[in-house]
């Protein structure tokens, strides 16, 4: 776990709608968000964009119990989404969810391998393919990790290892397990290395065959013809 504390200001906004959310961005600077959940009415707020950019920076922020102060009121929240902009730095929109210590929350976690350096499947000459770097998870907010991991350090050559393989902290369940699928996380194998230079000399026998191919019947032809002037 993180000692990291992550505490933002927001102020409330009354103005919405693409237009607004617009003119906030371009001319404050301001990221336009929102904060639902709970038996407290969906809440628009802003956030400064500095802020938020920094914020997202930490991985811990995606999976870490926030809070927001909105007009001098402290809450409690979740991050849910994040719209970024599809070709500039732009952070265009936030969701947030409030979170009720005695109601279960479901969010995704990054998944972190340790060990890898120590593999031995790697050592081996192994080469690992990371098919899930993050799930989702059921837990109350108390319980709520940052991450999850998974040691890999035992993996050996043509092996993997799936979801149900992760030591889950006491009070997280996955979600997916739920629902009996237990998906692969992460498998080791020999690369297949495509020897270019082999094919060359069976193409070319191959090309010298259909050469020949295509010429003999022209030889054969020409030789009865020989012998029949003869």
């Amino acid at each position: 776990m993180s000692d990291v504390n992550f505490d933002l200001d927001a102020k409330s906004r009354s103005d919405v709608g693409k237009g607004a959310s617009r003119r906030l961005r371009r001319l404050e600077d301001m990221v336009p968000a929102i904060i639902y959940g709970g038996s407290t009415e969906p809440e628009n707020i802003m956030l400064e964009h500095r802020v938020v950019t920094k914020a997202l920076e930490h991985e811990a922020f995606y999976s870490h119990i926030l809070t927001l102060t909105v007009n001098n009121k402290k809450q409690k929240v979740v991050l849910k989404s994040v719209q970024r902009h599809p070709y500039k730095a732009r952070i265009q929109h936030l969701d947030f969810l409030r979170i009720n210590a005695s109601e279960h929350i479901n969010m995704h976690v990054p998944i972190h391998f340790e060990g890898e350096e120590a593999c031995v499947g790697v050592k081996a000459g192994g080469v690992l393919n990371k098919q899930v770097t993050e799930t989702e998870i059921r837990c109350l907010p108390s319980a709520l990790p940052e991450f999850l991991s998974v040691d890999i350090s035992g993996l050996e050559l043509d092996s993997a290892l799936h979801l149900s393989d992760i030591k889950l902290p006491k009070g997280v369940e996955i979600v997916a397990l739920a629902h009996d699928n237990d998906m692969p996380l992460v498998s080791i194998h020999i690369p297949r290395v495509q020897e270019e230079e082999a094919p060359a000399p069976a193409e070319a026998e191959g090309s010298s065959a259909t050469g020949s191919s295509a010429t003999s019947p022209s030889s054969s032809s020409e030789a009865p013809s020989d012998k029949s002037k003869k």
